[in-house]
């Protein structure tokens, strides 16, 4: 009986697709949803790599542009009042406020300091939005995916069981492929949110310095039109 039962066993299809295909709808509909998170999760991972990349190299030559002497006007002239480049668009706005706050006469209009940097700090504002924009995503599916695969094992060992009281049988061929398709659901809720946490993590340390940087420029530009200000 217990040859007979093996080999019952061993022609039973395990393959991944094979599992998806036996198992119930509610767990089918939980499976299609980690596996849309996990593209969704790894579509911003991709994405958000690129650009912070992207960011940190436009950082790079702007800070050298800005620290090569070359006066604050005609590197405004450059840049121009709505550039592309993140730290150029901070720069720009306090360049376009600083050329607001000079009156007709050629005097300053009083509390420029303090305009400037509301202006550059408005414009460090939005870049934080898009750096930050979709890590909200990873941090749901990493705190979530692992519960939602856990549904689906439940549900799964739920209906596992349904099937053996209705077989009154608990042999290896009747019990083995419910369970099996019931802890593929846990396997793809942790496919999700592994990758999730861990990008989640590193990305939300890479903006934090991303930011950083363009907080202490902001902080040194204000510094250089203040010492023009007071001479």
């Amino acid at each position: 009986m217990e040859a007979e039962t093996l080999a019952l066993a061993q022609e039973i299809d395990f393959s991944m697709w094979a599992l998806f295909v036996r198992a119930t709808i509610t767990v089918k509909i939980v499976m299609i949803g980690l596996l849309i998170a996990s593209f969704w999760s790894w579509s911003i991972i991709v994405q958000k790599l690129i650009s912070y990349r992207k960011a940190r190299r436009e950082a790079a030559r702007f800070d050298q542009s800005f620290w090569s002497g070359e006066p604050l006007d005609g590197l405004f002239e450059q840049v121009g009042v709505d550039p592309a480049g993140q730290s150029e668009k901070i720069f720009a706005a306090g360049m376009i406020e600083w050329r607001r706050s000079h009156r007709d006469d050629g005097g300053m209009i009083a509390g420029a300091t303090a305009r400037i940097d509301r202006s550059m700090d408005v414009a460090i504002a939005k870049e934080i939005e898009d750096l930050q924009s979709g890590l909200i995503v990873l941090a749901t599916v990493g705190s979530t995916a692992p519960f939602v695969g856990l549904f689906g094992t439940v549900w799964g060992i739920m209906n596992a069981f349904i099937e053996i009281a209705a077989q009154q049988s608990t042999n290896l061929a009747v019990v083995a492929p419910g369970i099996a398709e019931a802890l593929l659901a846990t396997a793809m809720g942790l496919l999700a949110a592994v990758p999730a946490v861990v990008f989640y993590n590193k990305l939300s340390a890479d903006g934090d310095r991303i930011i950083s940087g363009y907080e202490a420029f902001a902080d040194e530009f204000a510094t250089i039109l203040s010492r023009q200000l007071d001479s």
